[in-house]
């Protein structure tokens, strides 16, 4: 995405320059409108350096971890940004966080050096810096973040470390099915004279062996075709609204999902809301981080009953989106005029909810995959020993 270097003025006046990234001239012109600008001079900057599409969260957990730090012991922003920028490892980084330390050099606000680089920042990110500018509270906004983005992270790792076991079973059953059917089953006609003399099973298996031997290409097409379909189909909002309504009420796994999006929920929406932020904003912000559109789609009603005045709790209540005891939180919080408070130690609570539920979803495929193992191997058995005993006769 190409960047433009701009000289403009503000509504009082005062001159301000920076660096917009835009699409064309045209995107540029209207995001400089945005920020309220009248722009005097500006030109694309022409640079060959790499920069990153999007921060990962643990990259985020760290610069935020870092910049608290800083400033919490009295450093100038701008001074811990350049401090920041030449402690970032990878160039891309680098490169995005030089960009911010210039255009916050030059006068931008934070939120603003942030917002210009468009998705590299999450807006969680840049809302929660823009509410700690206002209030002069951004120290404690970046401790805020630290925080979030630190249990996002072990979250994350929470889902990697637990998904390990089921992904061996995975792989190992893949690859004992593709060594039976590929080495095994085609060597069985071997034992016959003549193959029409041999069990049904084993005509089979041997079948689908010889199919995958002489057209593996049709195979690997066919997979290839089927993962396209699937994600093509996942973009469809229909689809995918279907889908994702079936991943919180799908029997089992349902209400185990539930609690890590609660979990992230109730951790989003506590450092919004002790940061400031109105009720509306947090509401709005917190749903996206589900990425779940079914849920975006409650979330519509929730936000407009809460605007006629409804209380959040009842509203998701109404919603039956997440567990009634968290509901239930929420009432008591708003009730006694603590609902930052209470926000923050529910998400202590579902925080770890969420880790025991990671480990039960992935412990639910562990049997899935030795089921589908076995029956792997129990028909290899009974399609060997039949035609090995066929053959026994025959050479009897």
């Amino acid at each position: 995405m190409p960047s433009y270097a701009y000289k403009a003025k503000d509504a009082q006046g005062n001159v301000r320059e920076g660096n917009l990234y835009a699409e064309d001239e045209q995107e540029f012109l209207a995001k400089i409108r945005e920020k309220g600008l009248f722009v005097s001079t500006y030109k694309e900057r022409s640079s060959n350096a790499k920069t990153v599409k999007k921060f990962k969260t643990k990259d985020l957990a760290f610069s935020t971890r870092q910049l608290a730090a800083m400033l919490t012991s009295g450093l100038t922003l701008v001074k811990a940004l350049d401090i920041l920028c030449r402690e970032q490892e990878s160039e891309a980084a680098r490169n995005v966080w030089r960009d911010v330390y210039e255009n916050v050099q030059k006068g931008e606000s934070f939120s603003d050096a942030l917002e210009v680089h468009g998705s590299v920042f999450p807006t969680l990110f840049s809302a929660m810096v823009g509410a700690g500018e206002a209030s002069g509270s951004l120290d404690v906004i970046m401790q805020r973040l630290s925080d979030y983005y630190a249990n996002q992270n072990k979250i994350s790792n929470t889902i990697k470390s637990a998904m390990v076991y089921p992904i061996i079973l995975v792989v190992l059953t893949v690859a004992v099915v593709i060594g039976v059917f590929v080495f095994i089953m085609p060597t069985f006609t071997e034992l016959y004279d003549d193959p029409a003399d041999m069990p049904l099973l084993t005509k089979v298996m041997v079948a689908i062996g010889n199919f995958l031997v002489n057209y593996w290409f049709i195979v690997i097409g066919l997979v290839v075709v089927g993962t396209f379909v699937i994600i093509y189909s996942l973009k469809l909002p229909d689809v995918r609204l279907k889908w994702d309504r079936f991943i919180i009420k799908g029997p089992g796994f349902g209400k185990l999902v539930v609690k890590i999006y609660t979990a992230r929920f109730a951790q989003t929406m506590a450092s919004l809301y002790s940061s400031g932020l109105p009720m509306v904003e947090c509401l709005k912000r917190s749903s996206d981080t589900l990425n779940n559109s079914y849920i975006t789609m409650k979330f519509r009603d929730i936000v407009d009953e809460v605007k006629s005045g409804e209380t959040l709790s009842s509203s998701i209540q109404r919603a039956d989106i997440f567990d009634s005891m968290f509901c239930s939180i929420i009432y008591v919080g708003e009730e006694a005029g603590a609902l930052d408070e209470i926000l923050e130690k529910t998400a202590e609570y579902y925080d770890e909810e969420a880790d025991s539920a990671v480990k039960r979803l992935c412990a639910l495929l562990e049997p899935v995959m030795l089921i589908v193992l076995g029956v792997v191997i129990g028909l290899v058995c009974g399609a060997f020993f039949p035609a090995l005993y066929g053959a026994f006769d025959n050479i009897g």
